[in-house]
């Protein structure tokens, strides 16, 4: 972050705010916070990016944001689990476009996407994307 250097406490509380804002899906402020120095790929505890909770929860104008700013696509929480994957789990459908479109690998993580959409009926999010060679 620019300006004042910041207490761990604050820069804690700053991170939480945050990820507060993706999961709730306001942009306009998240986007605030990147433009005044917050890492885009800052994570929680868990590991868990503002792109991942932005795709859990369904937020595709935050996901749309967070990639245009470079997000990791691909970045996997504590427990493996990729963006992709739970939006995959969520059933939404733009959102997952988007993270195939910026990049994610639907064979990473665990489960992978590929078999997150096998599992949960969701074959259709995979578009092309879900052709496998052989």
């Amino acid at each position: 972050m620019t300006g004042a250097a910041l207490t761990p406490q604050q820069q804690e509380q700053v991170v939480a705010l945050a990820l507060d804002l993706a999961r709730q899906g306001r942009t306009n402020e998240l986007v605030e916070f990147l433009e005044h120095g917050l890492p885009v790929d800052v994570t929680d505890r868990e590991g868990n990016t503002l792109l991942m909770l932005a795709a859990y929860h369904g937020r595709a104008a935050t996901v749309a944001a967070l990639l245009a700013r470079g997000a990791d696509a691909d970045r996997r929480n504590g427990r493996d689990q990729s963006p992709v994957a739970g939006a995959i789990f969520k059933g939404e459908d733009d959102i997952v476009r988007a993270l195939v479109a910026a990049g994610a690998d639907l064979d990473a993580g665990t489960p992978t996407g590929r078999a997150a959409a096998v599992l949960f009926g969701r074959e259709h999010l995979l578009g092309d994307a879900g052709q496998t060679g052989g």
